[in-house]
């Protein structure tokens, strides 16, 4: 059964659409936890960090992070923040990458 990020990467549920690319769809938090809070998804699903695949569409989140914060201004920092598990956070299964920003980020984090 897809996910509900999958879901959204075929465009069968809305979402503020920021970025996508062949490899990720990037869109907008719906209960952001910063100014600026974007979730950065493979379109390949992967369950999360402890699953990943040696090749795959995950490789781009990083590059795909990258050009996300120069595009939403984000020159003095950010932090991207990736939930593993039901103990790390992890709220859908399918790996994904939280690309928070627009205030200072305080450390350490919850």
């Amino acid at each position: 059964m897809p996910t509900l990020f999958t879901k959204i990467i075929q465009r069968e549920i809305p979402a503020d659409i920021v970025y996508e690319d062949d490899h990720v769809v990037a869109f907008r938090d719906l209960d952001p936890q910063a100014p600026v809070h974007i979730l950065i998804v493979p379109r390949q699903e992967v369950d999360g960090l402890a699953e990943l695949p040696e090749t795959g569409d995950h490789l781009y989140i990083l590059n795909a992070a990258k050009t996300i914060a120069e595009s939403e201004g984000l020159t003095s920092g950010y932090r991207l923040v990736i939930n593993q598990g039901v103990h790390g956070g992890q709220s859908v299964q399918h790996l994904h990458a939280h690309l928070l920003g627009g205030r200072k980020m305080n450390w350490p984090p919850g």
